[in-house]
């Protein structure tokens, strides 16, 4: 590490939003004046394969690992000291020699229902045309509605919200821990229960990624982590790496703290048009990020036995 943190971000509104968030834990960790934060700290900006492509839908060009790639890269060549990523884009295996040094608490990770026409997924006329470059929420939607045409919707939090202003669509999903981040919460129409709409693994959490071999940096990281959402977003990540399913598999899954040691887990697979969905759930004790990423495995393991071998093969 250098005298001053080079701390990594894409450049979306959103991210750099995450990133400051990032830095005051960090101030209020440390004790750091103003003054000593930004003397402490350089925020350095980047934009990413993800975000440069808008034309086509992730799946097609290598899946939401692509807005952590030039970070990672980054990383590797020393150009950064640490990366401040939104968990679910990552994927569940890092790149030999990174590591997830601290994960921030969670924000609320539901999903939030926009719409200029209807409160609620309900009140949708049929054949409503809905925006989502999401294939988990396409997946669910159609699951609940079959008759809702999706369309791919991609681009930043306020690219979207200005196409739905527009009238391309008559709805979209967003995760509210982004809007809540924006400050702009007011657009959600409805937040979907975890029943009704069951988020993305890791959805609602902001994780810093460093070098596996920067020690100091990573003890530096320490006291910012917050355990309960290391240990929930650890099991929901190893519950997708062990499904390996494809960038175009939806799959969700969403661990919740029950007592003082016992985490609730529900997961589920579903085929792109919503018509067949396998679910999975348990509840178990957890207290370290490797007994947590057991249980994960596990859950996928039972899953993927009950599951049609199709529904990985998109």
């Amino acid at each position: 590490m250098q005298n001053r943190m080079r701390i990594g971000t894409r450049s979306s509104a959103l991210a750099l939003a995450q990133t400051r968030f990032f830095v005051a834990t960090l101030a209020r960790a440390h004790g750091w004046s103003s003054a000593e934060t930004e003397q402490q700290t350089e925020i350095i900006q980047f934009k990413t394969t993800g975000d440069r492509v808008q034309d086509r839908p992730l799946a097609d060009i290598g899946g939401k690992g692509l807005f952590a790639k030039e970070l990672e890269e980054a990383l590797l060549d020393g150009t950064i000291d640490c990366a401040v990523h939104s968990l679910k884009d990552m994927l569940p295996e890092l790149l030999p020699g990174l590591f997830l040094a601290c994960h921030l608490p969670r924000e609320d990770p539901r999903d939030a229902f926009i719409s200029r026409i209807a409160a609620n997924l309900d009140q949708l006329p049929d054949g409503a045309v809905v925006g989502t470059s999401s294939v988990r929420r396409q997946a669910i939607l159609l699951n609940r509605r079959p008759d809702l045409k999706p369309v791919m919707f991609r681009g930043n939090v306020e690219t979207r919200l200005d196409k739905l202003a527009g009238g391309e669509v008559a709805a979209t999903v967003l995760a509210i821990a982004g809007l809540k981040r924006l400050g702009i919460e007011a657009h959600a129409r409805h937040i979907f229960t975890t029943q009704e709409m069951l988020p993305a693994v890791a959805q609602g959490t902001i994780a810093i990624e460093t070098r596996a071999a920067d020690l100091r940096l990573r003890n530096f990281l320490s006291p910012c982590n917050h355990l309960d959402t290391e240990l929930a977003v650890t099991l929901e990540r190893a519950f997708l790496g062990a499904l390996n399913g494809t960038c175009k598999t939806p799959i969700a899954g969403l661990a919740v703290r029950q007592g003082p040691t016992s985490f609730k887990f529900e997961g589920c697979v579903l085929s792109p048009d919503g018509r067949k969905r396998v679910d999975v759930s348990l509840t178990i004790a957890i207290t370290t990020s490797e007994e947590a990423d057991a249980a994960g495995r596990d859950a996928g393991r039972d899953l993927l036995s009950r599951s049609d071998r199709h529904l990985f093969e998109t």
